[in-house]
Formats: structure tokens, sequence, C-alpha cells
């Protein structure tokens, strides 16, 4: 599942394309936007919110956004003038944006796409919670949500949209070792300071990664291949700090079900049992129904 940082990097390689151009050839490949014609419009920005891509357009003086969300098969292709997409991609493709420039932004497979009003925007990320990639993050607040339910599980909590926006599998999972902390730890044995420095880490870490200032998700500090990640995708090897297995499960106990687990994904969670003390899979009761 691309994260927020992946899609801030998606964000920073359409601008120079997309933003100032007009468009010559835009189409919905979209049952609900299969009528929408975008040719004439102005490309006015492009921004995220969390894992969301907002393209910003002005048609015929109506602002209008064009909102695209990856989940796990969407990828956009970027083509300069007089390249084509090979045939076989053809049927995969959901946004085709031409500029006057004549460079092609395809979005394929992307199972979310959908134009609405600019002002309208908030039907699409209205539910989310602050970015942490917002310069203007309010750290108190996020931690704030974080804390709200203190009872709930801490990687389930980071993976949760609603609270704070731009977090996937991979960094709660990394954030949960660097914090010391096992996944199932209640959020508030944090504390509110514990929690605020640990929204602090989150954001410097997505920015980082979002930039290419330390590495794409980077979390140890070392870009060599098989060496980024302290646990994340390591089941059964052994924990570069201490030498302990790192462990697997199958599924974040307490994670919402909203639109970023449309594609019916079972998320894994690691950890190293030596390194994140407290509760486990093996120690907490069974949950009910299960």
């Amino acid at each position: 599942m691309p994260e927020g940082d992946t899609v801030a990097r998606l964000a920073q390689r359409l601008r120079p394309l997309l933003e100032g151009r007009t468009l010559v050839h835009g189409r919905l490949n979209v049952p609900a936007h299969a009528t929408a014609d975008l040719a004439g419009a102005l490309v006015v920005g492009v921004a995220t919110h969390g894992k969301h891509l907002l393209t910003r357009l002005d048609l015929a003086g109506e602002a209008l956004t064009l909102h695209t969300h990856l989940l796990m098969d969407g990828e956009w292709a970027l083509l300069g003038p007089g390249k084509r997409l090979p045939a076989r991609l053809l049927p995969d493709v959901r946004v085709l944006l031409v500029t006057d420039q004549q460079r092609t932004a395809a979005g394929l497979r992307m199972p979310v796409v959908e134009l609405l009003r600019t002002a309208d925007e908030a039907r699409a990320t209205g539910h989310l919670g602050p970015d942490l990639l917002d310069p203007a993050l309010d750290v108190p607040a996020a931690a704030a949500r974080l804390l709200a339910d203190p009872a709930r599980p801490l990687a389930a909590v980071l993976l949760d949209q609603r609270l704070v926006a731009g977090l996937g599998n991979l960094w709660a999972n990394e954030l949960c070792f660097l914090t010391g902390r096992s996944p199932w730890t209640p959020v508030g044995d944090l504390g509110e300071p514990g929690v605020a420095r640990l929204v602090v880490r989150a954001a410097r870490a997505l920015r980082a990664s979002a930039s290419g200032a330390t590495g794409y998700q980077v979390t140890t500090g070392n870009t060599r291949p098989g060496q980024e990640h302290w646990v994340a995708g390591r089941a059964g090897q052994a924990c570069r700090r201490c030498g302990t297995r790192v462990e697997v499960v199958a599924e974040a106990a307490g994670v919402p079900k909203d639109d970023d687990d449309a594609a019916g994904v079972r998320r894994r969670t690691w950890w190293c049992p030596h390194c994140q003390p407290g509760p486990s899979p093996l120690t907490l009761p069974p949950r009910s129904g299960r």
C-alpha cells in the first residue's frame, strides 16, 4: 500500500508536467465520469492529503478537483512528447491527461477516480485526520487525536487515517520499533509527551523520505538493498539491534476498515519481542468472534 511519502513523491513528479499547463485531452475511463471532458482545463495545482492525490483544475471558470487514490495496484505513467503507452497497458488506463506540451500523465489501474467541485473536496478527504506532511501540522492536536481512545493498540492507532493521515503499514511497524514499544501497547501507556514525540518523529520521517533526504523509506540509516528497515518484512530474521528473531502476525488488530482497505489487504505486523516489550498476540486475550 503506497504511503503518504509515496504519494508526496508522486505529486513532486506530476507538478512539473501538469501545473500551469492547459489540457488538450482529458478523459476519465470510469463509469461515473465516462462522459467527462477535461480538454481546455488549466491545471491549477497538484496537492496531497495523506495517501490521497488532489489534482485541481479550472475548467471554463469552474474549480474542479480530480481525486485519485492508488490503493494497492494503481500507478501513474508520465510520458514526454511523442511517447505512447505500450498497447498492452491501454486497457488499464483510468485517467488520461495530455497537456499543451504533448506530455502525458496516465493513471493505470486506479481504483479511486472521482471528479468533484473543489469546494466539495471534503467529501473525499474530510474524514481524514491532519496530514503528517503538512508543514503547519499542529503536533499537540494530532497527539490528542491519537490519544482519544487510550486503550487502543499503538499500531492500530498509527494506521487509522481518521486520526492522522499518511502512515501505512511499513511506517507503523518501523515507528513502533523506533519507539521501543510492542505494536499492541495501549497508546495511552506512552502518555501525552510520548505520543507528541512520536508524532514529531513520524512527521520528520515522512518528510525526509518524501524529499529523499535520507533515502526513500529508509529507517535504519543504511540505504543498501535489504538493510533499510528494522523489522518490516524481516520475519524470522535476527533483529539488527539485539539478534532476537523478528516475529510476524497476519493482521494488526483494531484497524478500521476504511477506503484504504478496499483492496481487502490483510496487514502484517512485525516486531522484535526483546526490543519492543509489552503485549503480544501470545499474551493478549482472544478476540471475540474469532
